[in-house]
C-alpha cells in the first residue's frame, strides 16, 4: 500500500515524468459548458469586464465595431490598441460586429436593407456585406497584430437569409445567444434592477447557452457590469465552466 504522502507526491511528479495526471485528480468536474460574449457597445466598463474575467480565469469571446464609446472616439480607433492587445494576450476570441454597427432589416431581392445608426438606410449585396464584416478585422488586425476569428454577430442579433448567405460566403459563422443568455443589460434599470437579471440569469442559464452582454451600453442608467462579478462565481458554484465560441 502506498502511503498518502508518498502517493501525493507521485501525482505531483506526474506531470513532469509526461505522464498524464486524471483531471478529476486536479480540477472539479465540468457540470456543464456557458459561452460568455460581449458586445463593444459604448466600452464605458470593459476595464471592469476585463479585469473580472482575469481575476475569475475565464475566456471570454468579443465581438467588435466601430461604435462610438464613452470616451468620444471609436472603439477600434489606435488608442483603444492596448486594451485590445491585452485582450488577445489573454486568450480570448473575437469576431466580427460589422464595421458600423447597422441592423440588417430586411431582404430586398438580392440584396438587404441595412440600417445604419443615423437612421439611414442602404441596400447591400454579399460583396458589400463581406466588406462591413472584414473591415472590422483588418482593423484589429492593425492594432493587434491577430485577425479576428471566423465568427460574427448581427448588432441587435437581427439576421436575414441573405445576410447569413453573404457571410457564410466570405467564411464567417453567426453567433447569437439563448434565451436565457441575454443578461439584460440594455433594458431600463427601473424596470429590470440588477438584482432580478442576476437572480433570473443565475436560475436558468443551462449546458451550452451563450451568454451576451455589452462593455458599455448607453441605454441603463444602473449599469449592469458590476453583476458579472457574482455571476460568474455564482455559475462556477453550480459546477459551470466556460469556454470560448472558437473552441465550440
Amino acid at each position: 500500500m502506498i502511503r498518502r504522502g508518498v502517493r501525493l507526491t507521485l501525482i505531483l511528479a506526474l506531470p513532469l515524468l509526461g505522464i498524464a495526471t486524471p483531471a478529476s485528480s486536479l480540477s472539479p468536474v465540468c457540470k456543464g459548458t456557458l459561452y460568455l460574449t460581449f458586445d463593444t457597445g459604448n466600452m464605458r466598463h470593459a476595464e471592469l469586464i476585463a479585469e473580472t474575467l482575469a481575476r475569475h480565469q475565464v475566456k471570454a469571446t468579443f465581438f467588435v465595431a466601430q461604435e462610438k464609446t464613452s470616451r468620444g472616439d471609436h472603439a477600434l480607433d489606435t488608442a483603444w490598441a492596448p486594451y485590445w492587445r491585452a485582450r488577445v494576450a489573454e486568450g480570448h476570441a473575437f469576431g466580427s460586429h460589422t464595421w458600423r454597427h447597422g441592423s440588417f432589416r430586411e431582404d430586398s431581392g438580392a440584396r438587404v436593407r441595412y440600417r445604419l445608426p443615423d437612421g439611414q438606410v442602404e441596400l447591400l449585396d454579399a460583396p458589400a456585406i463581406c466588406q462591413e464584416l472584414q473591415r472590422p478585422d483588418t482593423r484589429f488586425h492593425e492594432l493587434t497584430g491577430r485577425h479576428l476569428d471566423p465568427l460574427w454577430r448581427a448588432p441587435g442579433g437581427r439576421t436575414t437569409a441573405n445576410a447569413l448567405a453573404a457571410a457564410k460566403s466570405c467564411g464567417y459563422r453567426h453567433v447569437g445567444w439563448a434565451p436565457a443568455g441575454f443578461l439584460g443589460d440594455e433594458l431600463p434599470s427601473e424596470t429590470h434592477p440588477n438584482d432580478r437579471l442576476l437572480q433570473r440569469a443565475l436560475a436558468s442559464l443551462k449546458d451550452g447557452d451563450t451568454v451576451m452582454a455589452h462593455l458599455g451600453i448607453w441605454s441603463r442608467k444602473d449599469p449592469f457590469a458590476p453583476m458579472l462579478e457574482p455571476l460568474i462565481a455564482g455559475l462556477k458554484s453550480k459546477g459551470f465552466c466556460f469556454a470560448t465560441r472558437r473552441e465550440l
